[in-house]
């Protein structure tokens, strides 16, 4: 997909291009990605209007994005923006030019802290095994369409039979990877990626997503993490749930809120318990 055939018919399939054309969504009246899935699922209205209001990157971000580009060997330029005080009028100036630039503004503890990152993973046998260069390729799109609706992902590392996505987090403990996994619907992401390479043909059926989470302060620590049969099958299902969504939203115009009518609100669980025990 590149820029000569962005206006020509496009058809599903991995291609190769920048991550904002992939962001701003190429697909002729659009398609839909897993982070839209994931908004879906929760709140339709809050999908619409995330979707009619895009945000500037955010400063929280960069630290992940910066870890991605080291670890992967793609995505933007990290520009090292070296002052005392951020709020000074020229660092603002400086932030602003590498962010327009469409570069990553860093300063020098957040730079030297994800050159520590990925020299950590990358003494870490499991995880570089997966991120072996030339194992796999890294930052493709894929678009395929099903049941009339378009849809994309980009997975950070696509191997034979394996999709391998690198999150940056506070805990790697797997107590705190299960948390993460739903607070961010990881679970989702995952079927939706999985399913999208088995629609391409690009893997198989018994094909792995595999997660390396890291820490993102010292020492580093990684987790190479597969999500169990039942995590899997409640992302799918909130999938499908967020298809139905897009689809009838599409249709009518109509995308709900968290509840239509008067809610009815109880006292979280652990309260009850306490005055029934």
């Amino acid at each position: 997909m590149t820029a000569a055939t962005e206006t020509a018919e496009i058809i599903p399939g991995l291609y190769d291009i920048p991550a904002d054309l992939y962001h701003s969504d190429p697909i002729p009246g659009g398609s839909l990605s897993s982070t839209g899935a994931r908004q879906l699922a929760d709140c339709p209205a809050r999908f619409k209007w995330n979707l009619d209001n895009p945000q500037p990157p955010k400063k929280a971000f960069d630290v992940g994005t910066a870890a991605h580009k080291l670890v992967l060997g793609d995505g933007p330029e990290l520009v090292l923006v070296d002052y005392d005080r951020w709020d000074s009028k020229a660092a603002k100036t400086e932030i602003a030019e590498v962010r327009a630039a469409g570069a990553v503004p860093l300063k020098r503890a957040e730079l030297d802290g994800v050159k520590a990152m990925a020299e950590a993973l990358r003494q870490h046998p499991e995880a570089a095994a997966l991120l072996e260069p030339g194992s796999g390729v890294a930052e493709q799109s894929m678009f395929w369409e099903a049941d009339g609706i378009w849809r994309r992902a980009r997975p950070d590392w696509l191997r034979a039979n394996e999709i391998v996505d690198y999150k940056t987090t506070t805990s790697v403990d797997p107590e705190e990877i299960s948390k993460t996994v739903h607070k961010w619907a990881y679970h989702q992401q995952a079927d939706w990626y999985r399913t999208g390479a088995w629609e391409l043909e690009l893997v198989g059926p018994e094909a792995r997503f595999v997660f390396i989470f890291q820490e993102k302060q010292p020492p580093y620590l990684v987790t190479v993490a597969e999500l169990d049969v039942t995590a899997m099958d409640i992302g799918r299902r909130l999938n499908e749930k967020a298809l139905y969504h897009y689809a009838h939203g599409r249709a009518t115009g109509h995308w709900p809120g968290y509840f239509p009518t008067t809610a009815l609100i109880p006292l979280p669980a652990w309260v009850e318990r306490q005055y029934n025990s």
